[in-house]
């Protein structure tokens, strides 16, 4: 006599898939794309989660540098605003316009006050937009964050950029 052969339930292969369809895994989003000097290419976005990508972004020493510029900005002015324009951060406040913008440069972090000649003391690198003044923080730079904290009240406190 033939043996009868029990038939079995196929185990399913995944809890939620339905029968014929294909399971497709999360993929986490590429890191984004680093343009000249290192600069991070972030989409242009209001809030917080933007700079904090392109901070996330920023190559080696930069990031740490980066970290503490945006706790240092928060801590002076606890009401910024914060957006990503043209792949670098930018910090505000509401109805008042930009006034500082940070971007990475190959061997440098540029802080850029969009008011800076009307800073005191006057931050130390020229530009060639009227107005603006520069603050570069190199790899071994320890900066006096009193002074950068006072840049930064002092800039919030005057009009700022609108067209950015």
């Amino acid at each position: 006599m033939p043996r009868l052969k029990s038939k079995k339930t196929p185990k399913p292969t995944h809890p939620t898939k339905a029968p014929g369809s294909t399971v497709r895994r999360a993929r986490s989003a590429p890191p984004p794309r680093l343009l000249a000097g290192g600069n991070p290419q972030i989409a242009k976005a209001d809030g917080d989660g933007p700079v904090q990508a392109y901070i996330a972004a920023m190559p080696g020493w930069k990031r740490d540098v980066g970290r503490r510029l945006d706790a240092l900005i928060v801590r002076t002015v606890p009401n910024v605003r914060k957006a990503v324009r043209w792949n670098s951060p930018f910090y505000g406040l509401e109805g008042q316009g930009w006034f500082l913008g940070v971007h990475c440069i190959t061997k440098y972090v540029k802080v850029a006050f969009f008011r800076g000649t009307s800073l005191r003391p006057l931050p130390p690198v020229a530009s060639k937009k009227p107005g603006v003044r520069y603050f570069h923080i190199h790899e071994h730079d320890q900066p006096d964050e009193q002074t950068l904290a006072g840049w930064i009240r002092q800039a919030a406190a005057l009009p700022g950029e609108r067209c950015f």
